[in-house]
């Protein structure tokens, strides 16, 4: 991806990653053998494949998660953003289609989707930040984002109003990053 560099580096148990984005370097890592933190992290890209911003994923010791995302370049105000089913942005030319719907292993109404995140809030300048802690999915279980067919995180054109079925009328697919672990 432009503007991105991965570097992997051994850990003890576990592996570090870093990040460079715009000149902002991120550290993950992946759970250590044996128990610990679970992380995980996607770099969202826009319908021309510009790299955006970012995300990160830490599931703590008590199966809490910790959603942290940055973008630039967007839009000021407020844009739903989801959790979707499938780890697979594809072609931009689909807006995002192959991420399947939002991420609802309990096949719940929207609103009480698993994957449903708080909206985004993006200010003049086009920089967005979201700092959410969920109960509702996790990197481990079975309500897990890093299943078989994997997870991608979503940024829609408009906020999600939590209650219109089945995506709270958060509008088109505009950024889309598959999520991977640590």
């Amino acid at each position: 991806m432009d503007g991105q560099r991965v570097k992997r580096m051994k850990q003890g148990a576990g592996v570090a990653a870093v990040l460079s984005l715009g000149g902002v370097a991120l550290v993950t890592a992946t759970a250590v053998a044996g128990g610990g933190a679970g992380h995980a992290w996607a770099a969202l890209e826009n319908v021309d494949g510009d790299t955006v911003g970012f995300a990160l994923f830490t599931e703590d010791a008590t199966g809490t998660m910790h959603v942290n995302v940055h973008a630039n370049g967007m839009s000021p105000g407020l844009h739903g953003i989801h959790v979707h089913g499938v780890g697979n942005c594809g072609s931009s030319t689909f807006a995002f289609s192959d991420a399947s719907s939002h991420h609802n292993p309990g096949a719940q109404p929207h609103g009480a989707h698993a994957g449903d995140l708080p909206n985004l809030i993006v200010n003049g300048a086009g920089r967005g930040r979201l700092n959410a802690t969920l109960e509702h999915f996790t990197l481990s279980d079975e309500s897990a984002i890093l299943d078989a067919n994997g997870s991608a995180l979503v940024v829609h054109a408009d906020p999600d109003n939590f209650t219109t079925q089945p995506t709270g009328a958060s509008g088109a697919r505009i950024a889309c990053g598959v999520i991977h672990s640590g």
